[in-house]
């Protein structure tokens, strides 16, 4: 009897082990992390070859006031790199400056298109009232694009005496992720979001 006890004690122990589980705590932000880096992205895209009509080395001060909505604090910083890395410095103020350049943005948000090959999900109305029903989806295949659009423009005028000196085109940029599913049920393409092996030094650039 003692035998067969400790027996039961010990198959409920490995009951209970084998059942254990684990939980997480997540943050809830305004946005998830992929609507954060389709924003960054495509931010970062859209400063690629900025170029300003200013000789190089010349003193600039990016005036943010108007560059204003989520997310928008990210877009500034990309686009004070691209104005560093097209050659031009940065000023901490208008007196310090040759020129100000007066940013403002276009667009800065997500877009999101669902193609679906078979029958999309419905709602029906089914009486006078309007009650609806909805119908579930029966596809084959489909797919998601969450797309980032980020469209800045400007325009420069001189420092100290406020002249213009041009206009800087809307600089356009889009970061897309796809996403597949095949029978409502396999799914494949998500972002994932990894570190990646790196070499000593090659996560720095110097100047």
């Amino acid at each position: 009897m003692v035998m067969r006890a400790g027996l039961s004690l010990a198959l409920a122990g490995l009951a209970l082990t084998l059942s254990a589980c684990a939980s997480t705590t997540e943050s809830n932000t305004g946005r998830t992390a992929t609507e954060q880096l389709l924003l960054a992205r495509a931010s970062d895209k859209a400063v690629e070859g900025l170029v300003l009509p200013l000789p190089l080395g010349a003193s600039v001060f990016v005036d943010d006031a108007y560059f204003q909505g989520e997310g928008t604090r990210y877009a500034v910083s990309a686009i004070r790199s691209g104005i560093s890395d097209a050659g031009f410095s940065l000023a901490r103020n208008k007196d310090e400056a040759n020129a100000v350049f007066e940013i403002r943005a276009g667009a800065l948000s997500l877009e999101q298109m669902r193609r679906v090959f078979g029958i999309p999900e419905m709602r029906i109305p089914i009486n006078e009232t309007l009650n609806v029903v909805s119908l579930p989806e029966l596809s084959v295949y489909s797919h998601r694009d969450r797309v980032g659009v980020a469209e800045f423009s400007g325009f420069l005028y001189e420092a100290k005496t406020g002249a213009p000196l041009g206009a800087v085109v809307p600089m356009i940029g889009t970061y897309r992720i796809r996403s597949h599913k095949a029978f409502m049920v396999v799914a494949w393409g998500q972002q994932q979001a990894q570190p990646g092996q790196r070499d000593p030094g090659s996560s720095w650039t110097e100047f």
